[in-house]
């Protein structure tokens, strides 16, 4: 079985020896007891996440008919995540097995949430891996740590975020679902797949035909808020006209290439 991925954490300094550097080599028993206590504290402190954490949960999420119906089903639960301490007491207190068919939970960093139209996901994306229910509650906290261990984060393209995780109950599986916000990244979306296959172990590996890659405004059900759809279809435009321009040069580049072998 292999070892869950490492967390990186924002900055602690290691645990100090003595609280005073120039204090001699030889200390009483009283400032021996000190320095014991001092230590002790240090190693109680909550280990402090790189970013905070929210969690939600979707009840009994039927297809949706708009935003604003979904927005109303999304429920935040308990408090943000601030430390690897907040999330074990969050994970181990949250029964992944008893959720019903089609509700979701999702894990998403401070200033997202699990909407496709929201603002700062809307030109974003999402893998999703079908995992058999067996296994889903495992696969689901390897990658909840993944995440909060800035391991997602470590391989996006420059300019991309991680937005969160999520995972949703199917009738025979569970759907888990890594969301990041800019489809365009081609790095992104490779080094997240890359990502999960290496740190998974064989055992909970998804199979080849059970995962799949997806842009959120491709969702049937997606709908832009009408002060976001004029950006969309802009950037749509700007899209297709370089799309256009790339295929004339390589048009012009092969008939130059034909015209200097003839």
């Amino acid at each position: 079985m292999a070892t869950r991925p490492a967390l990186f954490t924002r900055g602690l300094s290691g645990l100090a020896q003595s609280s005073d550097p120039d204090s001699p080599a030889v200390a009483s028993p009283a400032e021996k007891r000190d320095d014991a206590k001092r230590n002790f504290l240090k190693t109680m402190r909550p280990l402090p996440t790189q970013h905070y954490w929210n969690v939600y949960f979707d009840r009994q999420a039927k297809e949706r008919k708009d935003d604003q119906e979904y927005q109303a089903q999304l429920e935040q639960l308990g408090t943000q995540i601030e430390s690897v301490q907040d999330f074990w007491r969050y994970n181990n207190n949250t029964p992944v097995d008893q959720i019903k068919m089609r509700e979701s939970i999702y894990l998403f960093k401070q200033g997202f949430r699990p909407i496709w139209e929201d603002r700062r996901n809307i030109n974003g994306g999402s893998w999703t891996f079908r995992v058999p229910k067996a296994i889903g509650p495992d696969v689901w906290t390897r990658v909840q740590l993944l995440a909060i261990g800035e391991k997602f984060e470590s391989v996006l393209d420059a300019g991309d975020q991680l937005c969160g995780v999520g995972l949703s109950v199917r009738f025979n599986s569970h759907n888990i679902t890594i969301w990041h916000r800019d489809s365009s990244k081609q790095k992104s979306i490779d080094g997240i797949l890359a990502c999960v296959l290496e740190e998974l172990p064989p055992e909970l590996r998804p199979k080849p035909d059970n995962y799949f890659y997806k842009k959120h405004a491709d969702h049937p059900g997606f709908k832009a808020p009408p002060e976001l759809q004029a950006v969309l279809d802009s950037q749509k435009r700007n899209a297709e006209r370089e799309a256009a321009a790339a295929a004339t040069a390589a048009a012009a580049a092969a008939a130059k290439e034909k015209e200097a072998d003839a």
